[in-house]
């Protein structure tokens, strides 16, 4: 059995791992959209990006983990340096991502030759082929994390994403709540590194999460929504990149961006701030 003249078996780690990686970045999408995060997801791939070149050139660990170690290590210091510096998120994590992209380019240059051809390339704009069921199971344990966690601290999340300070008022430790954000944000963007690159991973995160609040009023069904809406963007952009050949992060990203519209088009939020 072959999908566009590629045998099923070559492809389907690929498509397991692009519906899972688009379900759990549109599910912490839902946090980041909310919190006003959003450069989060810039500030998390480019760190990904950074760790995982810098595997290419010292070859010492996989760049796999060192993508993770560097996206961990990224969230580890973006919520003491918020709380230090007395700036908002945002401003911290929009200084972080350029250095980080600079390392990158930086750790690319200085790479061999050898792994410039085959691993940079997929480090920028993701790989159909690149992609192994091992992969796969990692998505799989990640994602079964994240919902424990999500589901077991259920009614934590919600008041924080309601009201930050209120939910502080009321006595929930919300710095505890805002780090595990940040750091199940570093691991996901690692982990889906390979499936849509470190220069577009945040658009899977961004876009359906943007689609699921256009579309809704309640956010206990954005939490459904959202991981439907990213792994239907993941699923059309592998589509799209096998049959028209295209580097799949593109067309995943180009597909994010065709659901975000069509929400933006059919959103009663839009409609109901209109004029007429």
């Amino acid at each position: 059995m072959t999908l566009f003249g590629i045998p099923i078996h070559i492809v389907l780690p690929t498509l397991l791992g692009s519906l899972l990686g688009g379900m759990l970045c549109s599910l912490m999408g839902v946090f980041v959209v909310r919190m006003n995060l959003s450069s989060l997801g810039f500030a998390m791939s480019h760190a990904a990006f950074a760790g995982a070149a810098l595997g290419l050139v010292v070859a010492v660990l996989d760049p796999l983990w060192m993508a993770i170690l560097f996206a961990v290590a990224t969230a580890a210091v973006l919520g003491p340096l918020c709380e230090v510096s007395r700036l908002k998120p945002d401003t911290i994590i929009g200084v972080t991502f350029p250095v980080m992209m600079a390392l990158g380019l930086i750790f690319i240059s200085l790479a061999p030759s050898a792994a410039i051809g085959s691993g940079a390339l997929s480090l920028l704009w993701g790989s159909v082929l690149g992609i192994t069921m091992g992969d796969v199971l990692k998505l799989a344990v990640l994602a079964f994390v994240v919902l424990m966690v999500v589901s077991g601290f259920y009614k934590e999340f919600l008041a924080i994403l309601l009201d930050r300070k209120l939910a502080a008022a009321s006595g929930i430790n919300t710095r505890v709540y805002f780090y595990l954000v940040l750091f199940l944000t570093a691991l996901t963007v690692a982990l889906s590194l390979q499936i849509t690159g470190g220069l577009l991973i945040y658009t899977l995160m961004i876009l359906p999460a943007s689609a699921a609040y256009q579309l809704l009023y309640d956010i206990k069904k954005v939490f459904l929504l959202a991981p439907l809406l990213g792994a239907l963007s993941a699923l059309a952009g592998f589509l799209l990149s096998l049959g028209a050949d295209l580097p799949i992060g593109s067309s995943i990203a180009v597909a994010a961006t065709g659901v975000f519209l069509t929400a933006l088009l059919l959103s009663p939020k839009r409609r109901r701030q209109s004029p007429n």
